[in-house]
């Protein structure tokens, strides 16, 4: 993820007349400890006559040491260098333990060699006065106390460009509170001595690059690349060495600094000193930066010429797709994390969390006022998995396609942090407006009460010296219930139920009808609980109904015809109504509540908020109807509200975009968008709308690996309507999408998350079940193709049904799942609907547009040219070959080759981000022509047996194995050869000459539950690079799973440039083993042949 940029500096004096010059020093060349890689470097002279010698001065600085031999009005000095703009950790050091905490004192041998950076000039009052300023806790740490100088001199001198020669006095700087880079620069050096530690000024190049993504606070970096001279400081710490400190900025030094001159005093480090015979002189420079190399980053994956190409033939595809009449539509299930706190448990394995639903809330708004004016959000009920005491909340917002409002006002939705919290009186006062907004009796709604002789009941339970407001009970949402009910008062309505239900007559159900509902007890009283007021009614207590006269809410067909929706004004006529008077209570029924009507709304006072809990209604006119009454009570009485409860039926003239929680992260389910320029322009607006809410697509292992959201990035693909499923009209299309994703494993590979195998979430078909490969060829072959005549649509559900499916037999846990094509289960999973979800989750959109024009390309292909085959037996190079990213990408080609062939021309370089990103460098060494690269490959985890755990069991994932890729190029293979670890690596040879690649499967660490406990940790890994005609190797390189110097990081990264920082360290680009070298045969291992395990040599 590199940058490679050119720098160029000129310098040049013009003299009034021809001037003999003395001898020119010139110190500007990057100096020995520079951190950024310099990969060139030249110095150009004016006059062209003359001597030129490279030396060092007392302190290690190169220097240029030039003689003119002739008399010269110019004196021009042009350097020209590219550096290599890699992320560097400026904290990547240690502290010796003498030196961690506050105040320390060199040692004597210490102190003598650092005599000169230690000298110090007799404090002026101005720079005394600030000393006695800086009041620092003992025992605080070292480098904290040395941050807080640097942050504290940035804070109180102010930034000024000084052209004037020299350097200010500290007296004056202070006296000023401005000053140059090289004035702050001084002043930092003289406070660092007069504190005790050595410091030194260094001059150099400042680099600094735009930045790819505009942060949403504090600074804002660069408007445009930059370099020029610039000063800073260093001071020594034992351990650590010299430190760069940059006053300017308050920031350490990092990898756009590029020092050219460390000395004691300013006066050693001017890039240029000389003198010459009397003249009148004139002075200019130029500086220029240039990138010239740039690597794809998830921060800018393309160049703008690659994306205009990428959308040229994102068109060419649609243009192919509309002429077919394919009729596709394209949506999906994004995920997202929390860019400031990626370690909560929120964040990494809990569906829910203390910020989750704020930002959700946020994030839900946002998409609703840029997808869906006139869109009604919705706070309903999730998910609710064993082992989770609540349900989860899901958010929605929902829109008519036909540009019609569903809800007017958006400010009449609540917040989740409301601005004024609500009452059972408010309450009271909006059921009332809204019977009489829907032409209902305006008593209609029912006060619904907590069951006091539940809580009486616990009460009496509860020790003797305890109450019900400091209960001891071990469920703590229980402990919280029993203390809410009690505050609130048993005698205190907690909200209303009104009957309501659409009355189907032969007008549609155009009708409302209500019921008065009577009660045994004289109240309404709740089942006991905290859920929301619409899920706690005592239905069980309705007198019977025979099974002909209970009134059901019966979803409509998906395939069922549909008028458009009716104008608003429409929906807000008054219908006419029906109001039921319950029976007599039988006297010998032990019913609560008497009445035919079964469904209900209801309203309460919750958490500041007024929810209104929807009832079921299978009709959307109708839901659309009623949601309007409720926002035109909520006009009149301007009380915002929150709509929960039942969302609206399934209806081709709604649209909605869900956005949910799910262990660890957020998922967004975006509505599908018909053409390639809308999933563009949706795709791109979810991402920025995303980062403005604070929330990223990019989460980090400790060691800086990338792990994605871990949510994946689901693509779900079908047609506008059911009846315009591609799928379900033409079914060879699927058979098609399954028999070349199984041909080609870069398909599942390229674009996967760090978990696969057969226990992922999303298995390919030959890794669930090996059998199954047979089976599924058997259905294969029962799919007509496109000239055939058609099968039930049913038939395509069952023909795959029981083939795409994990190892249990999980439908859902499928690589292609089909779920939502035609489920036998109901309408609501026949959507005609194919969801792929093998995809992790991109860090960019334009990355995720790239793997969407992928899969419509497919489409498109096979749309026109159905593909069939016998499916491919790949045994164990699924696990061998194809976790090395070289197989992978080598199979990738084949399919953007066969895509060409087909009309659809791909540039390979499109998909280098996802291939940096799923596989990324860890560094690479050359010796005598030959390079070998290490770059992170994929493993299958296995999962371990069920264990006991508190509430159940739980299986656990062996992550403690990994796999890299060692490449290798320039080899001769006959006197050549690598080891790792001292065994031969087994390299497969691609067919380029001197060409040779394998894996290496190692134990990164050693957990307490884990596959063969007693094998230990195999790192670091040293590779040797053996030349067999010597028995020595030409050199080598070691890859460390942690720190190589025992750092020990606490946090995970914060972003990819601290990420690649740790990933970066943990590189060595040398330690070959020394002395002759026994190299062992290779050691054939048929089942996985070009992967050396070395816990087979543990």
């Amino acid at each position: 993820m590199s940058i490679k940029v050119a720098l160029t500096h000129r310098t040049t004096y013009h003299y009034d007349r021809h001037v003999t010059l003395s001898p020119q020093v010139i110190r500007l060349r990057p100096a020995p400890h520079c951190r950024a890689s310099i990969l060139s470097y030249s110095l150009s002279l004016k006059p062209n006559d003359h001597f030129l010698n490279w030396q060092q001065d007392p302190f290690g600085n190169f220097l240029a040491r030039m003689v003119a031999n002739e008399k010269t009005k110019v004196l021009s000095v042009t350097v020209d260098l590219v550096a290599e703009m890699a992320a560097l950790n400026p904290f990547d050091f240690f502290v010796e333990e003498s030196a961690r905490d506050w105040p320390f004192a060199y040692n004597n041998a210490l102190r003598e060699d650092l005599r000169p950076y230690l000298s110090i000039a007799p404090a002026g009052p101005l720079l005394r006065a600030y000393l006695d300023t800086l009041a620092f806790a003992r025992n605080a740490a070292t480098l904290d106390v040395i941050v807080e100088l640097n942050r504290r001199v940035e804070q109180h001198i102010n930034y000024l460009i000084r052209m004037e020669p020299g350097v200010q006095d500290p007296e004056e700087t202070l006296r000023n509170r401005s000053g140059s880079c090289r004035d702050t620069s001084w002043l930092l050096v003289h406070i660092l001595r007069h504190l005790g530690l050595a410091a030194r000024f260094v001059s150099g190049y400042l680099i600094q690059l735009k930045p790819d993504v505009r942060p949403l606070e504090g600074p804002v970096g660069a408007e445009q690349d930059f370099t020029d001279l610039h000063a800073w400081a260093e001071v020594y710490l034992p351990g650590a060495g010299w430190v760069g400190l940059d006053p300017t900025s308050g920031l350490l030094a990092s990898e756009g600094h590029i020092p050219l001159a460390a000395t004691p005093s300013p006066s050693s480090a001017a890039p240029i000193t000389g003198a010459h015979t009397e003249a009148e002189v004139s002075f200019d420079f130029e500086m220029t930066l240039k990138r010239i190399a740039e690597t794809p980053r998830v921060t800018k994956p393309y160049s703008e010429a690659q994306w205009q190409g990428i959308l040229r033939l994102g068109d060419v595809v649609d243009e192919r797709l509309t002429n077919s009449d394919v009729r596709l539509t394209m949506g999906g299930e994004p995920t997202f994390v929390s860019t400031t706190d990626m370690e909560a448990g929120e964040w990494t394995n809990e569906a829910v969390g203390p910020t989750k639903r704020r930002l959700a809330e946020d994030l839900t708004r946002r998409l609703a006022g840029n997808f869906a004016p006139g869109g009604l959000m919705h706070f309903g009920q999730g998910k609710w998995y064993p082992g989770e005491q609540l349900p989860r909340w899901a958010f929605a917002c929902y829109w008519r396609r036909d540009g019609q409002p569903l809800w007017e006002r958006p400010y009449l939705i609540d917040r989740e942090l409301p601005n004024k919290p609500v009452d059972i009186s408010t309450t009271t006062t909006f059921v009332t407006k809204l019977c009489q907004q829907l032409g209902l009796p305006s008593d209609s709604g029912i006060a619904a009460y907590e069951d006091a002789a539940h809580f009486a009941l616990i009460e009496q339970k509860l020790p003797i010296n305890l109450t019900p407001e400091n209960n001891k009970l071990d469920d703590e949402a229980e402990r919280a219930r029993v203390i809410k009910a009690f505050e609130r008062g048993l005698e205190n309505a907690i909200g209303y139920v009104l009957p309501i239900q659409a009355w189907q007559t032969e007008d549609r159900g155009r009708r409302w009808a209500t019921e008065r509902w009577q009660f045994r007890r004289g109240r309404l009283f709740l089942m006991p609980g905290d859920s929301p007021v619409g899920l706690r009614l005592p239905l069980a207590g309705l007198p019977y109904l025979s099974p002909v006269n209970q009134p059901q809410a019966l979803p409509q067909d998906t395939f069922a015809h549909r008028e458009p929706l009716p104008d608003r004004r429409v929906l807000l006529q008054q219908r006419r109504v029906v109001t039921l008077e319950a029976p007599p209570v039988p006297p010998a029924s032990i019913n609560e509540i008497s009445g035919s009507v079964r469904t209900a709304m209801a309203l309460e006072p919750r958490d500041g908020h007024l929810c209104i809990f929807m009832p079921p209604i299978e009709n959307a006119e109708d839901y659309a109807a009623l949601v309007a009454a409720i926002e035109e009570t909520a006009e009149a009485l301007q009380q915002p509200v929150h709509i929960e409860g039942y969302e609206p039926p399934f209806d081709p003239r709604l649209n909605v975009i869900k956005v949910t929680p799910d262990p660890g992260v957020i998922e967004v389910n975006i509505h599908p968008s018909t053409g390639w320029r809308e999933a563009v322009e949706t795709t791109t607006e979810l991402y920025d709308t995303a980062f403005q809410c604070r929330l990223g697509t990019e989460k980090f292992m400790v060691d800086g690996r990338h792990s994605g959201t871990g949510g994946g990035n689901h693509i779900v693909v079908g047609g506008a309507t059911p009846e315009d499923s591609p799928f379900l009209r033409r079914p060879d299309l699927l058979a098609s999408l399954i028999t070349y994703w199984q041909h080609h494993p870069s398909l599942s590979y390229l674009f996967s998350g760090l978990f696969i195998g057969p226990t992922s979430q999303a298995p390919r078909v030959d890794e669930a079940r090996h059998e199954g490969l047979y089976e599924l060829e058997v259905a294969l072959k029962q799919v007509p193709g496109p000239d055939d005549d058609a099968i039930p649509l049913w038939l395509v559900d069952r023909l795959f049904r029981n083939l795409l499916i994990d190892v249990t037999g999980n439908t859902h846990r499928a690589e292609i799942c089909i779920d939502k094509l035609y489920s036998p289960d109901g309408p609501t999973g026949r959507l005609g609907l194919v969801e792929f979800r093998s995809f992790e989750m991109p860090p960019h959109a334009r990355m995720s547009l790239a793997q969407q024009l992928l899969l419509r390309a497919l489409i498109a292909r096979f749309w026109d040219k159905p593909y069939s085959g016998r499916l491919t037996r790949w045994g164990t190079d699924l696990h061998d070959r194809f976790m090395l990213p070289h197989f992978v990408w080598q199979d990738f080609n084949s399919v953007l080759s066969d895509l060409a062939d087909h009309g659809f021309e791909f540039d390979p370089e499109w998909f280098a981000p996802h291939y940096e990103f799923r596989f990324p460098l860890f560094g690479n060494v050359t010796y005598e022509g030959i390079t070998m690269e290490l770059r992170q490959a994929l493993e299958p985890w296995h999962v371990m047996g069920e264990q006991n755990v508190p509430g159940g069991t739980a299986r656990y994932v062996d992550s403690s194995l990994e796999r890299l890729q060692i490449k290798t190029t320039g080899l001769i293979t006959d006197r050549h050869v690598v080891t790792c670890g001292g065994q031969r690596v087994p390299l497969a040879m691609t067919g380029v000459q001197g060409e040779g690649v394998a894996g290496v499967r190692y134990r990164a660490w050693q957990p307490s539950m884990c596959l063969h406990p007693t094998i230990s940790i195999h790192t670091p890994l040293v590779f040797d690079l053996v030349d067999t005609w010597t028995g020595r190797a030409l050199g080598g390189c070691r890859y460390h799973v942690a720190h190589p110097g025992g750092k020990y990081f606490d946090t995970v990264p914060v972003n990819a440039f601290e990420a690649e920082g740790r990933r970066h360290a943990r590189f060595e680009p040398q330690g070959h083993t020394p002395g002759p070298l026994l190299v062992p045969p290779v050691r054939a291992n048929p089942d996985y042949p070009v992967t050396l395990d070395l816990r087979l040599f543990s």
